[in-house]
Formats: structure tokens, sequence, C-alpha cells
């Protein structure tokens, strides 16, 4: 049986969060030479709307491209927690924006809190990199490809005057995410 890891990125449409899976499809393709496949749906409102990313990452072609039993999610919003976070298989995880998702919907699966939002506000002091910060933590808690390709993935997909910015953002949310799981 091949291996095969899904994560599922959730919040407002227009958060970036489809970047982020894009991003995390990259760095598993491109940079880890890896097996990924990337899909995404938007609410019926796409801008402010709950929608989701889902990134599935294997050793081998991926014969079905949607998420089936989601490893690890991502919820930005208590609108994306309600609608998104199912599917999670027993022992997975969810990490939740603990400003804007403050309550988990029950489940078999850990359950991480993380101010995404905030952090993205009063430490890098721009809102946009929030999904970075996202990343970076997903990445962190997952291990689903290396610190290094994640960076990398994320640099490659940003214009020169914002590659500080978002060295940062990732590093931040890396770094925070470790420290939840220590």
């Amino acid at each position: 049986m091949a291996e095969r890891y899904e994560i599922r990125f959730s919040g407002a449409g227009g958060q970036g969060l489809i970047t982020a899976g894009i991003i995390l499809a990259e760095a598993a393709s491109i940079v880890e030479g890896k097996h990924a496949v990337q899909s995404q749906s938007y609410g019926p409102e796409a801008r402010g709307g709950a929608s989701k990313s889902e990134v599935i990452i294997g050793d081998a072609p991926i014969d079905y491209p949607k998420a089936t039993v989601v490893d690890a999610c991502l919820a930005m919003t208590q609108e994306a927690a309600d609608k998104y976070a199912n599917g999670i298989k027993s022992g997975g995880m969810l990490l939740l924006d603990s400003d804007f998702a403050p309550n988990a919907p029950e489940g078999d699966f850990k359950v991480y809190y993380l101010p995404i939002m905030r952090l993205a506000k009063t430490e890098i002091g721009r809102e946009i990199v929030a999904n970075v910060i996202a990343l970076g933590a997903m990445i962190a808690m997952t291990g689903v490809v290396s610190r290094e390709a994640g960076e990398k993935a994320v640099l490659a997909k940003v214009p020169e005057a914002f590659v500080d910015l978002n060295k940062k953002a990732y590093a931040l949310g890396f770094e925070k995410a470790a420290e939840l799981l220590a």
C-alpha cells in the first residue's frame, strides 16, 4: 500500500489558503520529488465565504485527487471549522486559529490552537502573510515536507520585494507550531 498523506487548508475566501495549498504541493513535488495533487473549492460567496484547499502527497502516483481520510486540517474561521473539519482520521490533527475558530468540532483527533491572524498582525505587521504563517505551522506539525523545502517553495512564489517578509512569516509559523508540539 502506497503512503498517502492528506492535508486540508480551510478558511475564508481571500485568506490565501488556496495559495498555501499550491505552495505545499510544489514543495512536495518540485522540491522533494514526491507525488502531489492540489484541489480547491469555494463556498458560493467566493470571497469571504468558506473555502478549502486540499493537498494529497504520496510516494506513488495519486489515483484519486480528492481527500478521503484527512490526516491534518487547518481552519482559520469558525465557519470553515464547522464545514470542513470533517473526515479527519482517527489520531489525525486539527489546527484552529484560536481567535477566529475557538470551537473545535467533536472528533477523535488532536486539536491545536494558534492565533494565526494575530501573529500576522502583531509579529509581522501584515495580515496578508497569515497564510504563510499557517503553512509554516502545518509543515512543522505534519513533517510532510522538510522545513527547507517549504521555505524554498514559498520564496519561489513571492515577488522579490516580499521575500524577507514571507521568510519571516514562514519561520514564525513553523517555530510557533513546533512549540505547540513540544
